[in-house]
């Protein structure tokens, strides 16, 4: 009954169920009405950000291999590092909808062949300079080229034609397709000054943090941005540390005993060990991920 408790506080939380409904069914479950409000405050105050320090995690998934590129990004820590410093034309929010970010407005024609990205005005590179939509043009080009080896090459041959309309972007496609938007918030599109033609592994984009440390392998540090678009939303620690523990047990001892503020791909098994932690939170969240077998 707890699970099911903070399972739907944090979806009032999160705005995705009414109080009066979670009162409803904490009713229904036995739940007095004094106790299901104070989870509701409880739920609340954890749904809320905390500003400032370091917030520090132990993650599987990094090699020494590992690149700054988006175009190369294959494994967990350069996925996770990569969403802290890159920004994307758009991003699917965590419940799966669509969100505009350096794309300000996207727009097709009837037949869902031609498509138009409005740019956001007044958003800034690491490197001071200001987002065009010749950044964005050219970030899409080279996705699309071969030698890039992107990991979005796949779809993006899709593109026939990518032009620069003044704050605009014009893509037109060699066949209809109504669900481009989603295709661009793969997570190797990240925005780079010129599209990182000029240097792809920079680590220069518009993201929360910008790169400050980078150990392939070892871990990697991003320092907030103070000009980031969105710095009353998001980039709420002044820094952010991944370190790479691949193995699972050392992966949980981190946690535990306090070097880490969190992990990931923790085993079922020790779950409920883990709870036990003091200061310690399980959160099981649905993957926006489905996979195909033919």
């Amino acid at each position: 009954m707890t699970n099911e408790l903070d399972y739907l506080s944090r979806r009032v939380a999160a705005g995705k169920l009414s109080r009066r409904d979670f009162l409803g069914r904490a009713a229904a479950l036995g739940v007095t009405a004094p106790f299901a409000n104070s989870l509701l405050s409880s739920a609340a105050r954890a749904a809320g950000p905390v500003k400032g320090g370091t917030l520090k995690a132990g993650l599987v998934g990094g090699e020494s291999t590992n690149s700054l590129d988006p175009a190369l990004m294959m494994t967990q820590v350069p996925f996770a590092f990569g969403k802290c410093w890159g920004e994307m034309i758009v991003e699917l929010s965590p419940d799966g909808k669509l969100e505009n970010r350096i794309a300000e407005e996207i727009g097709s024609s009837d037949d869902a062949k031609v498509w138009t990205l409005k740019i956001r005005d007044g958003i800034e590179f690491h490197n001071g300079k200001t987002v065009t939509a010749q950044d964005v043009a050219a970030t899409l080009e080279r996705h699309s080229d071969e030698k890039s080896k992107s990991g979005a090459l796949g779809y993006m041959k899709g593109i026939e034609t990518i032009k620069v309309n003044g704050k605009e972007v014009v893509l037109t496609l060699k066949e209809a397709n109504a669900d481009l938007p989603y295709l661009l918030s793969d997570y190797h599109l990240i925005v780079q000054p010129n599209g990182g033609k000029d240097k792809p592994d920079a680590g220069i984009s518009a993201g929360p943090y910008k790169v400050k440390v980078n150990e392939p392998g070892v871990r990697h540090v991003g320092e907030r941005f103070a000009n980031y678009w969105q710095g009353d939303k998001m980039g709420h620690a002044d820094q952010v540390e991944v370190v790479v523990i691949n193995d699972a047990t050392a992966r949980t001892a981190a946690l535990q005993g306090g070097q880490v503020n969190m992990i990931n791909r923790v085993e079922p098994k020790i779950v409920d060990l883990i709870k036990r932690v003091r200061g310690v939170t399980i959160r099981n969240h649905s993957g926006p991920g489905h996979y195909v077998f033919i």
